[in-house]
C-alpha cells in the first residue's frame, strides 16, 4: 500500500499524479487525510480521502508520499501522527517521498541530512544536511525520493513507480499516457 497524505493546501496535481500513474499500474494507493476525510487543496480542488491518518498501518506500508502546497506542508508539520507515520515508515526501510515543499518535511525530521534531493527552488535552506540536485525534476537516493516542483510531477511519479515496481512498469505507464519518460 502507497498512502498519500492530505492535509489543508496540498497541491492538488503533486498529489494527483503519482495517484493516478501509480494506479495505472496496479498499485494499491490510499488518500490519508491528515486534516480531515475531506481534504482542500490549495487551488480549490476538494479530495476525499480513503482512510484518516489515525488508521493507517505501518504494517502494510510500501511508501509514503508527501505532496507540495505550503499551507498543506505547514500543515502537515503541524500533525504528530502524520510525522510519526513517516518516521515509521523511513525507520522500516520503506520508500519516504516528497515533492515541492513537501521534502521540507523530511529533512526537518533528518531523513535527507547524507541524501541527494531536490526541493522547490528557493526553500533549500529549509533542506538541513541534504545535498541538493540544482535543475533535477526528481531524485532517487536509497529508499528517499524528491520532486522539484509541479511542473516536474510526471518525473516525480514515475520515479516512485521505477523504485517500487521496476522501470518497464514505468515505461509501460508513461508510454499508455504519452509522457516521453526519462530514466531518474
Amino acid at each position: 500500500m502507497v498512502y498519500i497524505l492530505l492535509a489543508d493546501g496540498f497541491e492538488e496535481v503533486e498529489a494527483v499524479t503519482p495517484i493516478d500513474a501509480l494506479r495505472r499500474a496496479g498499485v494499491e494507493v490510499s488518500l490519508v487525510g491528515v486534516t480531515g476525510m475531506t481534504v482542500a487543496g490549495s487551488h480549490g480542488i476538494s479530495v476525499k480521502a480513503d482512510a484518516d491518518i489515525r488508521d493507517i498501518s505501518p504494517e502494510t506500508c510500501e511508501a509514503i508520499i508527501v505532496p507540495g502546497g505550503l499551507r498543506g506542508v505547514q500543515n502537515i508539520k503541524a500533525s504528530d501522527k502524520a510525522l510519526e507515520a513517516i518516521k515509521q515508515a523511513h525507520g522500516a526501510g520503506k520508500y519516504v517521498c516528497a515533492i515541492c515543499a513537501g521534502p521540507t518535511v523530511l529533512a526537518g525530521l533528518g531523513i535527507t541530512d547524507g541524501k541527494r534531493a531536490v526541493c522547490y527552488p528557493g526553500m533549500e535552506d529549509e533542506m538541513g544536511g541534504a545535498t541538493m540536485v540544482p535543475g533535477a525534476s526528481a531524485i532517487v537516493d536509497g529508499n528517499v525520493i524528491t520532486g522539484r516542483s509541479a511542473g516536474t510531477a510526471w518525473d516525480f511519479a514515475f520515479a516512485i513507480l521505477s523504485a517500487l515496481r521496476g522501470e518497464e512498469a514505468a515505461k509501460k505507464v508513461s508510454g499508455g499516457v504519452h509522457y516521453d519518460y526519462l530514466k531518474i
